[in-house]
């Protein structure tokens, strides 16, 4: 009896048996299962036919742009005005709604802005960018008016070393005219620098072109 008992455990337990046989059938399906996966995964070339035109996102980045073309805003100006005869209209910019330049020299500028602060603010600004001496409420009562976009502003002038900012030099023989008015509760400028006889000759076109002037709607 136990002989027997043995024999039936070698049978179902030894080397090259039924339990051998069993692993390899094991083996086997893994394998089996692991092509399928793969063939589940297999990318698909994808092809896309549909296109769009270009946009301005698309347009490579230009090498030494200037200050106006980095900061030009796209949105439609909130001014408007008539461009004067012999006045270059440039792109606006983030704080130049309208922007010009004229004179032979090719260094007048005028723009237009709406700015923060209030009438007063914005006159002594411009006059500290020619060392001038700051204004108080009662002196910039005593500046001459000027019409301005159906308004009325203060009209501000001088002349000598201006300063512009942004880290440029001085600029000798330069003068300043301008309008600084309060329209809707919004402080609107109108700004003309450039060498001195050039904006002596341009002040009678500047104030044309300051009546010009409009809120757009």
């Amino acid at each position: 009896m136990m002989w027997r008992g043995f024999s039936r455990f070698h049978l179902r337990g030894g080397g090259g048996g039924v339990t051998a046989a069993g692993m390899k059938s094991q083996v086997a399906c893994l394998i089996a299962s692991a092509a399928i996966l793969s063939a589940c995964h297999e990318k698909k070339e994808v092809v896309v036919t549909e296109t769009r035109e270009a946009t301005s996102r698309d347009t490579s980045p230009k090498l030494f742009a200037t200050s106006d073309e980095r900061f030009r805003d796209a949105k439609p100006s909130p001014v408007k005005g008539d461009t004067p005869d012999g006045w270059l209209a440039l792109p606006a910019s983030q704080f130049r709604l309208l922007n010009y330049r004229f004179g032979d020299s090719g260094q007048g500028e005028v723009w237009v802005s709406l700015s923060n602060g209030s009438v007063l603010d914005n006159v002594n600004r411009w006059l500290g960018q020619f060392g001038a001496t700051k204004l108080d409420a009662a002196s910039l009562e005593k500046l001459p008016s000027a019409a301005i976009a159906g308004s009325t502003g203060k009209w501000v002038e001088n002349a000598g070393d201006y300063a512009g900012g942004m880290g440029a030099p001085p600029k000798t023989g330069f003068a300043l005219a301008g309008i600084v008015t309060s329209i809707n509760g919004q402080i609107l400028t109108l700004k003309m620098v450039g060498p001195k006889d050039e904006v002596a000759a341009a002040k009678p076109v500047f104030e044309i072109f300051a009546k010009s002037l409009r809120m757009a709607e």
